[in-house]
C-alpha cells in the first residue's frame, strides 16, 4: 500500500455557470492556503497524530514520502497535478519539491498553532 493516497478530484456538478468539485468530506480543524515558488521545497516533516490533506489548485510538485512506522521503509515519489488530493496519514514523513509556481489547500485534522509547532510537526529530512 502506498504511503500517501492520491485521489483525482473531478467535478460533481457542471453547467453553464461553471463547476463544483467536492474535495473532502471529513472533519477538519485547520485550513491553510499555501503558495510555493518553482524550485522551492516544503515539508521535510511528519505529524505524529494528525492526518493531512493537500489539494493542489494550480502548479505541479513531486511528493516524497516515507513510512516511519517501518525501519526498512523506502522513500516513495509521486508527481502531483492540479486537481489531485493527497492524503497523508500520521507517521508518514513527507516533502514537496515544486516543479512550477503552485497554489494548494492544506487541510488537517488537528490544530496548527505556531506556539505548539513541535507538538504536531516533527522534522524529518527527505529532500
Amino acid at each position: 500500500m502506498p504511503n500517501e493516497k492520491v485521489i483525482r478530484i473531478t467535478p460533481a456538478f457542471k453547467d453553464q455557470r461553471g463547476e463544483i468539485s467536492n474535495v473532502l468530506e471529513k472533519p477538519i480543524n485547520h485550513v491553510a492556503v499555501i503558495t510555493s515558488k518553482k524550485g522551492s521545497i516544503r515539508g521535510n516533516h511528519y505529524h505524529p497524530e494528525q492526518d493531512q490533506y493537500v489539494y493542489l489548485i494550480s502548479g505541479r510538485y513531486e511528493s516524497v514520502s516515507k513510512d516511519l512506522r517501518h525501519e526498512d521503509a523506502k522513500n516513495e515519489t509521486i508527481t502531483i497535478e492540479p486537481g489531485d488530493l493527497v492524503m497523508t496519514p500520521p507517521m508518514i514523513a513527507h516533502a514537496m519539491r515544486f516543479a512550477e509556481d503552485s497554489v494548494m489547500l492544506n487541510l488537517t485534522t488537528g490544530h496548527r498553532e505556531n506556539k505548539n509547532y513541535e507538538q504536531h510537526t516533527k522534522t524529518h529530512r527527505l529532500l
